[in-house]
């Protein structure tokens, strides 16, 4: 660089760098402000959920027992417990996990690997992004005239099932492109190369590279779902529940019954809620032990997300 380009009014290079440097220092002295208050914030928000986490452990814990997991609800907060809000929990679950999973991770295949890139595919993927956004109430309206009059379910484990399918499909759909993106295009290329069609690129390649990516984006739209309680109170789940669904392996005419889809149902945060808005203490420590064990739920939720990036990942050898 010619030395009269670093010159400045004086004409002095040196007064140049000088500016040059207080830039860089002013700079960086920016940056450790950026990063003190991102640090503050964090620790903000960790210390929050901290004293509340506490204090829902403090006054739940001394509640959880065996009786507590394998009583039902009661008017008398002595008995009360969560037998049916726990075993509703996971049919509701089971029936989210086995809708959204293979819609949301085909049509996420589907979008990054075989759609064309045309006017039509561009609307789909916003609405699919602005979807992920909507208020899980929107979703709760949708299901009632859907599922529950059009469809005729009613309020019934499948319902609810399905309405956390269509809150969570977004969520999955988004994280199943985003694991497909991260794969280097010199493994499609590669796999062309050697004579693959486009199903075994996929299959063998894509699909199993970004197997962590995807369980992750999963696991984490099935631990938001194991939450909610809008979309659930829309469509009429009962905040007082005391019996269980049929068992799937009770009809001893079929191997597996299915009557348990169209029984009523109740989930964990619909039973805090009923007991939170009672008056009586001892409903409300109800209510913080059955806050704990959604709490526990769902951070090994995220445990589990945690171990299957670590596992696939440490078998990926590109």
């Amino acid at each position: 660089m010619p030395a009269d380009s670093l010159t400045v009014a004086d004409g002095s290079p040196d007064a140049h760098l000088q500016a040059v440097r207080r830039l860089i220092a002013r700079h960086k002295t920016l940056d450790w402000l950026f990063g003190l208050l991102g640090v503050a914030a964090l620790m903000f928000a960790m210390l929050v959920f901290a004293m509340l986490f506490g204090q829902m452990l403090v006054n739940g814990f001394p509640h959880l027992s065996w009786d507590f997991f394998t009583s039902f609800p009661s008017r008398r907060a002595a008995s009360a417990g969560i037998l049916s809000a726990w075993v509703g929990t996971i049919l509701v679950m089971l029936v989210t996990a086995v809708v959204a999973v293979p819609l949301g991770v085909g049509a996420g295949i589907y979008l990054e690997e075989y759609a064309p890139k045309n006017l039509l595919t561009d609307i789909i993927e916003i609405n699919v992004t602005n979807l992920a956004g909507v208020p899980s109430i929107i979703y709760g309206l949708l299901a009632l005239a859907l599922f529950v009059y059009q469809f005729g379910l009613g309020q019934s484990i499948a319902a609810a099932g399905l309405t956390l399918a269509l809150l969570i499909l977004p969520v999955v759909i988004v994280a199943t492109r985003e694991a497909i993106r991260t794969i280097p295009q010199q493994i499609r290329e590669g796999a062309y190369a050697c004579g693959a069609t486009k199903w075994q690129v996929v299959a063998h390649h894509i699909v199993p590279y970004s197997l962590p990516g995807i369980m992750t984006g999963v696991i984490i739209g099935l631990a938001r779902a194991i939450g909610e309680t809008a979309p659930i109170i829309t469509i009429g789940a009962l905040t007082f529940i005391a019996f269980l669904p049929p068992s799937p392996f009770g009809n001893p005419g079929h191997l597996i019954s299915f009557d348990w889809l169209t029984a009523p149902f109740t989930v964990m945060p619909i039973q805090m809620f009923n007991w939170i808005s009672r008056p009586e203490a001892a409903f409300q420590a109800n209510a913080a032990a059955a806050g704990l064990v959604l709490v526990v739920m769902t951070l090994s939720m995220n445990a589990i997300a945690i171990w299957i990036r670590y596992h696939f990942r440490k078998r990926i050898k590109w």
